[in-house]
């Protein structure tokens, strides 16, 4: 059922016979998880296929967490090698890719973590992390982040050595973007507040642009993705100055 959703998510109204060509299945079982997802909410049906709810394409984050996820890890590990050794302040946003970042670092006792995730901040207080800043704000049910002007002002007391940054969709027509325009100016607090900025992202979001713009490209300094990601938008961001890392991953389609 993530897969439907996502594929709904990334493509938007498709045939119930495309979605049981794209996702191996057959038409029953397609027509019986299309029924179920949309008595939840999570779709819609229409007259032989189905669409994302409307005004809304973003995954709820219960569901985004075995997507990619092998390419998540490789991606976190490589982050992971990226944060100076010694007591360092590090942000990270809400997202899949920057939990697993924290994972990557459950070796370390010296960091503190800067967050307006919950979920994140309190994996990072179970790991033991020296210490663990989560702002304040109104909560976001799809990310499970605070986010508005009280969380933007907290971020504004902080000081951040490294920001780790996962995004919707990156690229260099349209730069880091997200789902939710408030999500999106608290975020980029964070970024205002970093000495440096890294984009953690899966190849399924090279290249794509969402909702709201949360920075330019040129306001980051390194970006890790996967090999599925594609040539000419990494060389795009090579040649403005971005320091590009990329892990081994899936080709995408």
């Amino acid at each position: 059922m993530v897969a439907l959703l996502a594929l709904l998510s990334e493509q938007g109204q498709l045939p119930l016979s495309q979605l049981a060509d794209a996702l191996g299945a057959s038409a029953a079982t397609i027509r019986r998880d299309v029924a179920l997802l949309a008595a939840q909410g999570l779709l819609e049906r229409t007259h032989g296929g189905a669409r994302p709810v409307k005004g809304n394409r973003e995954l709820p984050v219960r569901l985004r967490d075995g997507r990619n996820q092998d390419a998540k890890r490789r991606i976190a590990r490589m982050v992971a090698s990226l944060i100076p050794t010694g007591k360092h302040a590090i942000g990270l946003t809400g997202g899949t890719t920057t939990a697993e970042v924290l994972r990557a670092l459950r070796h370390r006792d010296d960091l503190t973590i800067i967050t307006n995730s919950l979920s994140i901040g309190l994996e990072a207080a179970e790991q033991g992390q020296a210490r663990v800043l989560i702002a304040g704000g109104v909560l976001r049910p799809n990310s499970l982040e605070l986010v508005g002007s009280l969380a933007e002002s907290t971020m504004k007391l902080v000081n951040v050595g490294t920001a780790v940054i996962g995004v919707d969709g990156i690229s260099a027509e349209g730069g880091l973007t997200t789902h939710d325009e408030i999500e999106a100016r608290t975020n980029y607090a964070m970024i205002e507040r970093a000495q440096r900025v890294i984009v953690a992202v899966d190849s399924t979001k090279v290249g794509n642009t969402t909702l709201a713009k949360m920075a330019d490209f040129s306001e980051i300094q390194i970006l890790v993705t996967d090999s599925g990601a594609p040539d000419t938008q990494l060389d795009r961001f090579r040649d403005a100055g971005v320091e590009v890392h990329v892990v081994e991953g899936p080709k995408h389609r």
